[in-house]
């Protein structure tokens, strides 16, 4: 049996595969990739792969590989790899074998990253899959986020192919501004038209409070701090609404996010636009758009 050891760990750091699909009747959500296409893409290197991947975060990650060879791949971001000190591509594929060490580190651009191996990462099943939700504590490796001196055992199992081209999809656009565009929101119409209206007139920051569970953003208008508090009852949310906190911080719901939320929310990130919003790192201005829904099913 071949295994892994961490030597270094970006925080909130997880082991991820599709995620729970049916998991907010259980009452917790889906989770999974927060960059669905780089997920895929270690996929595509490697021709067939692993249901289940390390998602690690802009930091990077470090390890030790031991055991019979294995083929690994690493997509998602720009990040920067050396495996036993030598330079590699980015994205890759290497054959890893025992003893070698594979460094990865921050680059140019992007937040979260992805290593896969043709052999599954050993991690119980729960409720249907092995998806880390930090919330909930549950999945990967007890709940927990990867942290240094973890060992990861690589097993026999199972095997996943795609027959997209993820390779082909730019992380983000070379536009001054980021457009992420949106549908009206469940509350839309009860916050009123200029309330809506407000959502484009000017950019966002990326927040550094970003983790799985949701970006927050920096609102230098404060745009929507004189909204009256509602007396709103809690309903489901899902991966893309864009959430109005008390204080008036908006907030992008991401994969880990509460199964239920009693804040308005103003708009929902379509989905075409939802794994490239999370790989903004802070400080980067964004803008939403409004889009029609028959648009966002075309792109979809």
């Amino acid at each position: 049996m071949s295994k892994i050891v961490l030597q270094r760990v970006s925080p909130h750091s997880t082991v991820q595969d599709a995620g729970r699909d049916d998991g907010l009747k259980y009452g917790v959500s889906a989770s999974g990739p927060m960059d669905r296409p780089a997920f895929y893409q270690t996929v595509q290197l490697l021709g067939e792969g692993a249901p289940t991947a390390l998602e690690f975060t802009m930091l990077g990650l470090a390890f030790s590989f031991h055991g019979e060879p294995a083929m690994m791949a690493a997509a998602g971001g720009e990040f920067m790899c050396t495996i036993n000190g030598i330079q590699q591509s980015w994205p890759l594929k290497a054959q890893l074998e025992d003893g070698d060490q594979v460094d990865i580190k921050t680059g140019p651009s992007g937040m979260y990253g992805y290593v896969r191996f043709d052999r599954d990462i050993d991690a119980p099943t729960i409720l249907g899959s092995k998806a880390t939700n930090l919330a909930a504590q549950i999945g990967g490796l007890d709940g927990k986020p990867l942290s240094i001196g973890d060992v990861i055992p690589l097993v026999d199992g199972d095997k996943i192919t795609t027959d997209i081209n993820y390779g082909e999809m730019p992380l983000i656009e070379p536009d001054a501004d980021i457009v992420l565009r949106v549908l009206p929101g469940l509350h839309a119409d009860l916050l009123g038209k200029g309330t809506w209206q407000s959502l484009f007139q000017s950019p966002f920051e990326i927040s550094a409070s970003t983790d799985r569970m949701g970006v927050r953003l920096n609102d230098p208008d404060n745009r929507f701090s004189a909204i009256e508090k509602l007396g709103l009852v809690s309903d489901a949310v899902v991966p893309g609404d864009i959430q109005i906190l008390g204080e008036g911080t908006p907030v992008i719901l991401m994969r880990d996010h509460q199964p239920t939320g009693g804040y308005p929310r103003i708009a929902t990130l379509i989905d075409k636009d939802l794994d490239r919003a999370a790989q903004l790192r802070p400080n980067t201005r964004i803008r939403f758009q409004s889009i029609s829904l028959e648009k966002a099913q075309q792109l979809l």
